[in-house]
């Protein structure tokens, strides 16, 4: 009994100092919901909320589904139509994103050297940054000008800093923001010279990166249509009656399942295997 009552004793100890020493963390659901919140920034959706697109997921699934079902009277082929819908929204956010950031990575030389040319002015970088919402790229000018007034609004160039940070949304424009930020903490000559050798790097990494992808997308696109053959036939298929009927057969819906799994992994490993590794936000 003396045993025992040691033994829950220490383990309680040993409970109340994991519970003081360990750092908690947050919850999944709390973390997917963030990156899925960059992830619609990044895209430039800055008016949808992450719900709103899980909203939209089941919304595009139930109208796949009932469409399917009304057309086919087939429950097997239009639960996995409907199941296929569900990725469109996300698939469109993704596409978006890149897009964007391909985009992007075309215009941050150009915003560099517009505050290289600001610097060696004279100009202060508060006012650096605020031209570029004046004079930069288009894209780019909205949140440099909600830099500018909040700036001159609060006066606060760290906290304006971390919102211009947050509004981008990008790897390059991290490092552009925490670049200026330590020029101003610290000072130092080299602010231009930094600045030039930061727009080579990245005019060279977009040159280098449109050769790549370039070469990339044949052999992408090749895969993508090898993955969507079989449900095209399906789709050709599901015109012949006895075929839905089949379908809707155990034997039917367990071919169903296990093709449809089976295309999702070799589109995933397919993905994975053709991913150029793409800059991630370190500096948050």
């Amino acid at each position: 009994m003396g045993a025992l009552i040691g033994l829950l004793l220490g383990i309680g100890i040993l409970l109340i100092w994991q519970g003081f020493t360990r750092r908690p963390h947050p919850p999944r659901t709390h973390a997917r919901t963030e990156k899925l919140r960059e992830e619609l920034l990044q895209a430039g959706l800055t008016d949808i909320t992450p719900r709103q697109l899980v909203a939209l997921q089941a919304l595009s699934t139930f109208l796949v589904f009932l469409l399917g079902f009304i057309l086919t009277r087939s429950f097997s082929v239009s639960i996995i139509f409907g199941a296929f819908a569900s990725a469109l929204p996300r698939l469109l956010v993704t596409r978006l994103r890149h897009r964007r950031q391909s985009d992007l990575r075309e215009l941050w030389p150009e915003v560099v050297d517009n505050l290289t040319s600001g610097v060696r002015a004279g100009l202060s970088l508060p006012e650096a940054l605020s031209a570029i919402g004046i004079r930069g790229p288009e894209p780019l000018r909205a949140p440099f000008r909600r830099f500018g007034t909040d700036y001159r609004t609060s006066g606060k160039f760290n906290d304006s800093l971390d919102r211009l940070k947050t509004a981008l949304a990008d790897p390059v424009g991290d490092r552009v923001c925490e670049s200026m930020r330590v020029a101003r903490e610290v000072g130092g000559t080299d602010l231009g010279r930094l600045l030039t050798t930061l727009s080579t790097f990245l005019r060279d990494d977009a040159r280098t990166r449109a050769e790549l992808m370039a070469r990339q997308s044949w052999s992408v696109n090749a895969a993508r249509m090898a993955v969507c053959a079989p449900w095209l036939v399906l789709v050709l298929l599901a015109t012949q009656q006895e075929t839905l009927n089949a379908y809707d057969t155990p034997t039917g819906t367990a071919i169903l399942v296990i093709g449809a799994v089976l295309s999702l992994v070799a589109y995933r490993l397919m993905i994975r295997i053709g991913r150029l590794p793409e800059d991630k936000r370190v500096l948050r």
